[in-house]
Parts: structure tokens; sequence; C-alpha cells
């Protein structure tokens, strides 16, 4: 791959974890800039770096192809329609053969981040999370399920980290949400700030507001199906899994069944 300065680098910082994208296509680095505005550190020292190199399209490789993500020789190999990519965890560098399109960049960055989060107990999952009082709350769900209705009901004094992907952290005993730039709905990055879960709830719209506790088993299935996970990986599979395990006995999670209505923050917090 081509040998890049990392004068020609943008270093994106989300979760804390600086990871820097060094390209030779000046177009292709001004959309980097502007795409992860809010998230871009000019100071950080990176852990990890990846060279980008632009490339069309192959006939038949769409975006919405499967990934493919898999450990060989001790590096991370991971391919879609719109990109391929190879990661040594070990040396911390890497390389992406992409198209230009943003979404391609988005994916990598969020499957590389799943990778480091599954060794430090952390994780990625499809949830809004919001920031009030200096406490973080995370709202679950698929599709549909009203993460983008919830971001939207949110007060005045509630901080949005997110509409659609959330970032997990742990510290110790502590879980921290911290923002990301991948936008749902909303159409918008979150704040890159961070703050303590105080609760997370799984999302169900319904005929009233109402929070209903939900039984350790339930809710820790409930946390894996929202997990982002694409690595084919078994050590890596059992950490999730413990993860998740750990993250529901730390931080409480309930079914929270709302109408639109902004009154239903009164019983978030």
């Amino acid at each position: 791959m081509t040998n890049m300065s990392a004068s020609a680098g943008v270093a994106i910082e989300i979760g804390r974890m600086p990871i820097l994208l060094r390209t030779g296509d000046p177009v292709f680095r001004r959309m980097l800039e502007s795409r992860y505005q809010g998230f871009i550190n000019r100071s950080a020292t990176p852990r990890y770096s990846f060279d980008v190199e632009l490339h069309e399209p192959v006939d038949g490789m769409e975006a919405d192809d499967d990934v493919e993500v898999h450990l060989q020789h001790g590096r991370w190999q991971l391919r879609r329609g719109d990109f391929q990519a190879e990661w040594d965890p070990d040396s911390a560098h890497g390389w992406i053969r992409q198209s230009a399109n943003p979404y391609a960049i988005d994916s990598v960055l969020r499957i590389v981040h799943t990778l480091i989060l599954a060794k430090e107990g952390g994780f990625l999952m499809h949830a809004a999370s919001a920031i009030r009082k200096d406490r973080a709350y995370l709202f679950a769900g698929v599709s549909g399920a009203g993460k983008t209705t919830i971001s939207r009901l949110a007060p005045p004094d509630a901080t949005l980290l997110t509409d659609e992907v959330s970032y997990v952290r742990r510290r110790g005993p502590v879980y921290q949400a911290c923002g990301t730039p991948f936008a749902g709905e909303l159409g918008k990055s979150g704040e890159n700030l961070s703050a303590p879960l105080a609760a997370a709830f799984l999302l169900a719209k319904g005929p009233e507001n109402r929070v209903d506790d939900i039984p350790a088993t339930e809710a820790v299935r409930a946390v894996l199906r929202n997990v982002l996970f694409f690595a084919e990986d078994p050590e890596l599979v059992k950490l999730v899994f413990q993860s998740a395990c750990e993250f529901v006995a730390r931080v409480p999670l309930r079914r929270l069944t709302f109408t639109p209505d902004q009154r239903v923050w009164e019983m978030i917090g």
C-alpha cells in the first residue's frame, strides 16, 4: 500500500480512542474533516493508524453486501463490497482500500472499534444515548423501536450523544456512554462527550408511558440482540457475551414503553 506521511492524516477520536486516517487525496481528506467535525483531535497521539487508498468499486460489489471480518495470521481482514481492509493490532497499523463512499469509512471505523472494545469490556450498541445532569442514559432497540423519537423528545437540558449507535466503554466498575458521529434519522452527529451510565432502557412503543423491570436473563439477551459485532472469532464472541452479562449486573436495564410525548423524560432522569 502507499506510504503516506502523518501530515496527510486526520485523527478521528471516538470514545477517547484516536485513530489516524492517512490519505493522499485532498478531496477525501476534506470530506473526513467535514463528516467527523467535532470528533477530530489534531493534538492527539493516535493509538492506531490506517493508510486509505481510494478505488472505483468492482462491478457487482455493493455497499450492502455482507461484511466479512476474520483474523488471519494475527491480522484482521475486513471486507465488504465497497471496501477491503487489513489491520495488525500489534503494530497498531493497517490499510483500507475503499470507494469514495463515506459510508465505507464509517463501517470500517465501527468494525475496528468493536474489535478494540471487545477486549476492554465494552461494545457498540444499536441505541440512542444522552447525558442529563452529568449522568448518561441509553435507549436500545432495533430499527423502528423509537431511538430517534426518544432523542427528539429530549428536554433542553439533555445532551444527545447519538440517536443510532452508542459507544459503551468500561472504566473499572463504571460504564460510560460516549458520543459518536454515527447518525441515524436525525442526520447529525452526537456531542463528543461522555458520562457514567445511570441506566439503560429497552424501548417499546405503546399507549402509555411505563417503566417495567426485566429479568436478568432477558436483559442479557436484549443487550446481545442490540450489540454490533461482526467478527467470526470464538474468543471475542465469548468476551462480548461476558461483557453483556457484566453490563447487566452493573447497569440497571428496564423496559421503557412510551408514547411520543415529552413527559416520558420525567420517568427517565
